[in-house]
């Protein structure tokens, strides 16, 4: 069932999302060579503590993950993408790496991701990871209230087809607020004019990811990471949106 947000409770959720916003950050500050990703970790989890926020990860077992989840930040390298497992590694130069972080604040949650290269940057990669965040921006303007999810999904599917990347559809964004998954599932390839009908007060989690030369992923055997089936490099970029009367609202934003 969706649910739909009042303004009070949209402002509630762009608090949450400053702080994801902040938090991400910083991660992106931190991401350099011979950093461990334990270390990005630990920092999350100390941010987290300090904010009294609730991490939205930690204990989190759903039907696809070798649960619990037990980490607050989700940190995918390389060819992972999705749900990537903190561990024992240290930055290499040249990394892709994706960080996936969703909060709750007084009960409410906000949910973003950003793909950043640690230390030399390869133009492939650069290139993977600007699409994500123009197929991001797409998807955005399409968000337009009496619009449709499919159009939603068909706009980062137009962005991922002008620069040559498969579309995966079996993972993509949601709706989210007094949890962090709830309906609608938003697709990252879909029909303009289909689906469900965009209304004020709607919030979700747009969140176009590609991998550079497949559409297919398996799941490591942490349980967790989901990387590209071929190894190809990936990158994911993502958003809490709210629709308004006056249009998409960005929540994940530092003021």
């Amino acid at each position: 069932m969706v649910e739909l947000k009042t303004a009070a409770e949209i402002a509630r959720m762009r608090l949450t999302g400053r702080f994801v916003a902040e938090v991400l950050a910083e991660l992106r500050e931190r991401a350099a060579v011979g950093v461990n990703l334990l270390e990005l970790e630990a920092h999350v989890r100390e941010r987290i503590r300090q904010r009294g926020a609730v991490s939205c990860y930690w204990d989190y077992a759903p039907s696809f993950g070798r649960g619990p989840f037990r980490n607050t930040v989700c940190l995918s390298v390389n060819d992972a993408v999705l749900h990537g497992l903190p561990f024992d590694y240290d930055l290499r130069d040249g990394d892709v790496l994706t960080m996936d972080l969703a909060v709750s604040i007084d009960g409410w949650v906000a949910d973003a991701a950003t793909t950043v290269t640690v230390g030399t940057p390869a133009p492939e990669d650069t290139r993977l990871i600007r699409a994500t965040e123009l197929a991001l921006d797409a998807a955005i303007a399409a968000a337009q209230p009496g619009n449709r999810l499919g159009d939603v999904s068909a706009a980062i599917a137009a962005v991922a087809a002008a620069h040559g990347y498969p579309v995966n559809t079996e993972f993509g964004g949601h709706g989210l607020g007094r949890t962090m998954h709830e309906d609608p599932h938003v697709a990252n390839d879909g029909r303009p004019g289909r689906g469900y009908r965009l209304r004020p007060g709607l919030t979700i989690a747009i969140e176009p990811w590609f991998a550079r030369t497949t559409d297919r992923v398996y799941t490591d055997p942490d349980g967790w990471t989901i990387r590209s089936a071929d190894g190809s490099r990936t990158a994911h970029s993502e958003h809490t949106v709210a629709i308004t009367a006056d249009g998409p609202q960005v929540l994940t934003l530092v003021a």
